[in-house]
């Protein structure tokens, strides 16, 4: 009896430390340094040392911090710079969001990936990496696993755009206009956008975060697309929540404009946010789940990206 009491008590010890340290990591994607791939990877590592708490409900935890961080996001929308910009580039922007769903819809059956891994990868490439997967991923009820393999292979590719871009570009003799555009279309997260076009010179840099950002509008569109798509035998239509509240944010600051640095400081504690549930997302993902997912994935991550950056630049440089 004495031991069995000094083994529950030995385990609670154990758990509560595990707790701490699951927690305490979590915490640091509060800091500024601590980037969206690092987050996802550290939630990993994690999840590989068996470190995931087993009582704390990461999953649910994740899905419901994740709405509230798309509503933050929403306060770094100018809603009539994107507009004007979306104008300009409207063409561009709805032909390469429709030509990667669907080229994503159709390798995803060729290669006989799991549907909702496959419709995920599809629209962080075709809007803005991982901002879009999180807002797309309740709308169609996507388990952890699928989201953080949708994740991970977005952010791998974006990694390398950051680097590869600005040297193709100097090769091509690309203006800062085209480079500017070339970016804002083909690369899948702002933070990479912004950080290649800076490297390319400030016209290209304004270009490209402006056109971004007006990209950044078609997550609601994609988002209530995709939950009519997966909605499956349901009669009710589900729509994520948080999708109205994004729509009302941005409109509120169209027309209050007033208190800029309190929605820029919502701004800024909404991306932490999101990085936080990035760790949360890659701490549900085990080494069994991402052997069962193969390499399907990642053939069809790169090809929808090759496709879409080749295509946008033979538009723009012709």
């Amino acid at each position: 009896m004495k031991n069995t009491i000094q083994a529950k008590l030995h385990n609670t010890i154990t758990i509560s430390y595990g707790n701490i340290l699951f927690w305490g990591i979590g915490l640091l994607c509060f800091i500024p340094g601590i980037t969206s791939p690092v987050a996802l990877i550290t939630g990993i590592l994690l999840a590989f040392l068996k470190l995931t708490p087993s009582t704390a409900k990461v999953s649910q935890l994740s899905s419901r911090l994740l709405g509230y961080s798309i509503i933050g996001l929403g306060f770094g929308i100018n809603l009539q710079q994107a507009i004007e910009v979306s104008a300009n580039g409207i063409g561009l922007i709805i032909c390469s969001i429709s030509t990667t769903l669907i080229l994503g819809t159709v390798i995803t059956r060729l290669l006989h990936m799991d549907h909702k891994t496959g419709h995920l990868i599809a629209s962080g490439t075709a809007i803005c990496g991982g901002s879009a997967i999180a807002a797309v991923a309740p709308s169609i009820r996507a388990k952890g696993e699928q989201t953080s393999i949708a994740l991970g292979v977005v952010f791998l590719l974006n990694a390398v755009a950051l680097f590869l871009f600005p040297v193709i570009g100097h090769a091509l003799g690309m203006s800062q206009t085209q480079f500017g555009t070339w970016c804002a279309i083909a690369i899948h997260d702002t933070s990479s956008v912004v950080g290649a076009a800076s490297v390319y010179g400030d016209q290209a840099l304004k270009l490209a975060t402006t056109l971004k950002l007006s990209r950044a509008l078609w997550i609601i569109p994609v988002a209530f697309i995709s939950s009519l798509a997966f909605r499956s035998n349901e009669k009710k239509l589900r729509i994520p929540w948080f999708i109205g509240f994004y729509c009302l944010v941005i409109v509120v600051v169209y027309l209050l404009p007033q208190p800029q640095q309190l929605y820029s400081s919502i701004f800024f504690m909404s991306k932490r946010l999101l990085i936080f549930c990035l760790f949360l997302i890659g701490a549900n993902l085990s080494l069994e789940k991402i052997k069962a997912t193969g390499l399907s994935p990642l053939i069809l991550g790169i090809t929808l990206w090759v496709t879409i950056a080749t295509g946008t630049l033979l538009y723009i440089m012709l």
